[in-house]
């Protein structure tokens, strides 16, 4: 599914932002990934969402190299990914169904078939209520969860979820995490990074590499 070999990733400026990655992802994991600001997080999502490309080493998702000269290929890769970004980036003046069925925009299918997964993919995301209220009108915490049902609603190969619980107090954080895990399943993998170690402290079956300036260390790779 995702596989890095000695990937680096060094922006014009000279920043070496990534150092010699080495990173196995398989269907059905689920990954945090913890560092203070400017550790490498962000950096590492964006590589993996084909937004970036490594300097060095060999990066391959779901199939597809992640390197120059492969923007067709790296197009369609995004379209069997799910990102959630921290700020959302709804569209307003639009209901949160229609920002949801937006999510599915490139599929080949009805419009009838595309407002009932939208209306399914909200009620699991505890919203289904409100299916027909503009996202202006909606709280910070229910934007989010619009979010995360309009980057599921395709269901993807790969759900990624960059700073999720950064504005959160604990039982929404944890809230918000349950729900984006309740998501994996044995062909769909889960990506998140967070700042909030102690969330997932008791966390069983997951794997957490922590960064540090550009550098992976295993926490804890995945029990089998």
């Amino acid at each position: 599914m995702i596989e890095a070999k000695g990937v680096c990733l060094q922006y014009p400026d000279g920043t070496m932002a990534l150092k010699n990655i080495d990173l196995q992802i398989v269907p059905g994991d689920m990954l945090y990934i913890t560092g203070p600001s400017g550790s490498g997080k962000t950096s590492l999502l964006k590589l993996l969402m084909g937004m970036e490309y490594p300097t060095e080493g060999t990066l391959r998702v779901l199939g597809q190299p992640i390197a120059k000269g492969q923007d067709k290929g790296i197009r369609h890769l995004r379209m069997a990914m799910g990102p959630v970004f921290q700020e959302f980036r709804l569209i307003k003046g639009r209901t949160a169904l229609e920002n949801v069925m937006l999510g599915m925009r490139f599929l080949n299918t009805t419009h009838g078939h595309l407002k009932e997964a939208a209306i399914h993919t909200l009620a699991r995301v505890g919203l289904e209520h409100k299916a027909f209220s503009l996202v202006e009108n909606l709280s910070w915490g229910e934007c989010q969860r619009v979010a995360i049902a309009r980057a599921v609603v395709r269901k993807p190969a790969i759900i990624v979820a960059d700073e999720p619980t950064g504005n959160l107090d604990k039982h929404n954080a944890l809230n918000i995490l349950a729900l984006l895990s309740s998501f994996r399943d044995k062909s769909t993998a889960v990506i998140i990074t967070t700042h909030a170690t102690h969330l997932i402290e008791g966390e069983e079956d997951v794997k957490h590499i922590r960064m540090d300036n550009g550098n992976i260390h295993w926490e804890r790779p995945r029990m089998t």
